[in-house]
């Protein structure tokens, strides 16, 4: 068994064929795959998605590029839907000072509800992190009770320990098989077993044999495969473990 720890299935790219793509990855052995929300409308399609097939886990979020005002309507909304339980995650939020495409203040502010929302559901966090890594951590030590994972870590391995100090998982995409990413794999290797997390985020970030296509669930054999290569591994082995990882934090049926 395979996990896709983070898809966005719900992408108008996937509009033709989502089907298809959803078998294709039960082919592969992708089993279980995590339907990220980003704002409350993908939020709402990852809850139809998921509700339509067997294997597929929702979440509600708003990203960080998507921030920009406190919509009281739409946060009301989020938390109705994290609540629900069906809904296995608080996510995805974050911080992106990368793109900028939106304010770093709202951006902190939005992190900071999601993180709240997480502590009073009780639920794990889908953090997103780009360009701001000093923020991120500090925004999350003042949380300590939140649990979750870093999703599509791109950092190398000595930016891992506050993150893994605070019991957070680690999960690794498609950039940790790109030639040039040596620190990424540095730290898919050093990641704890009981922590370790593979994804896609499709349609976004195809791993390095697919890259410039469209991204899917099925592509994750590859970045496992290259995950257990830097980890002295067997690809089914580290399935099985990043499986049970993600059922522990996700609250999934047991592997």
């Amino acid at each position: 068994m395979i996990t896709d720890t983070h898809s966005h299935l719900f992408w108008n790219r996937f509009d033709d064929d989502r089907d298809e793509v959803i078998a294709r990855a039960k082919a592969a052995g992708v089993e279980r795959m995590l339907v990220v929300g980003t704002t409350l409308e993908t939020s709402r399609s990852s809850f139809e998605l998921a509700a339509m097939h067997d294997g597929l886990f929702p979440t509600a979020g708003v990203h960080p590029h998507d921030v920009e005002e406190p919509w009281d309507a739409v946060r009301e909304e989020i938390a109705a839907l994290c609540a629900r339980e069906e809904c296995v995650a608080v996510g995805e939020t974050g911080l992106d000072y990368f793109r900028d495409y939106s304010p770093h203040e709202a951006q902190r502010d939005w992190f900071r509800w999601h993180l709240e929302l997480a502590t009073k559901l009780d639920k794990p966090v889908i953090v997103h992190c780009r360009e701001a890594n000093e923020d991120t951590v500090r925004i999350l030590s003042e949380y300590p009770d939140v649990r979750g994972v870093m999703h599509c870590y791109v950092m190398g391995e000595k930016q891992l320990g506050p993150y893994l100090d605070m019991g957070f998982y680690i999960s690794f995409s498609g950039v940790v098989t790109y030639p040039k990413n040596d620190d990424n794999r540095a730290a898919a290797a050093a990641v704890p077993a009981d922590r370790i997390l593979v994804e896609t985020d499709c349609p976004f970030l195809a791993p390095q044999p697919m890259r410039g296509k469209r991204n899917e669930p099925s592509f994750v054999t590859a970045t496992l495969d290259a995950v257990a290569t830097v980890r002295g591994e067997e690809p089914a082995s580290l399935a099985l473990q990043t499986s049970r990882n993600a059922a522990a934090l996700f609250g999934l049926p047991p592997v």
